[in-house]
C-alpha cells in the first residue's frame, strides 16, 4: 500500500466550519419551534420547555466541539433527541429528520475525504518513497 504526504491545505478545517455552522442553524430553527409548541402543541409545559431548552444548550455546546474526533457521532445522537422531541409537536420531529439527513450527508462527505486522503487524491499529495 502506497503512503502519501498530507494534503497542502487542511480539509478538516473547512468541514469543522460547515459542521459548526450547521449546528448553529439547527439551534435557530429549534428556537423558532418554541412558539409552535406553545401555540399549536398543547402549550409549553415544564416538560416540553425543559426538554427543548436542554436540547438547545447541548446543541450550542456541541457547535463548539466540532474539532473533536467524536463530534459527528454527537451531532447524529442529537438528531435522535430532536426527533424524539416530536412527542411535543410533529414539527420538531420534522426538523430532526431534515437536519438528520444533512448530518448523514456530512458524514458521507467526511468518509469520502478520508478515502481520498488515503488514496493520495487531494491537491499537493505526493507518494512517500
Amino acid at each position: 500500500m502506497t503512503r502519501y504526504t498530507p494534503p497542502t491545505t487542511d480539509p478538516w478545517k473547512g468541514l469543522r466550519g460547515v459542521m459548526a455552522g450547521t449546528m448553529i442553524l439547527e439551534v435557530i430553527v429549534v428556537i423558532l419551534a418554541f412558539p409552535i409548541v406553545w401555540r399549536l402543541g398543547g402549550g409549553l409545559t415544564w416538560l416540553s420547555g425543559g426538554y427543548l431548552t436542554v436540547l438547545l444548550v447541548l446543541m450550542i455546546l456541541a457547535s463548539g466541539m466540532q474539532g473533536r474526533p467524536w463530534a459527528l457521532n454527537l451531532d447524529l445522537a442529537l438528531q435522535v433527541a430532536v426527533i424524539v422531541g416530536g412527542l411535543f409537536h410533529w414539527s420538531i420531529a420534522a426538523v430532526g429528520l431534515v437536519f438528520g439527513s444533512v448530518w448523514l450527508y456530512i458524514r458521507y462527505v467526511k468518509l469520502d475525504v478520508e478515502k481520498r486522503i488515503e488514496q493520495g487524491q487531494l491537491p499537493g499529495q505526493e507518494p512517500i518513497d
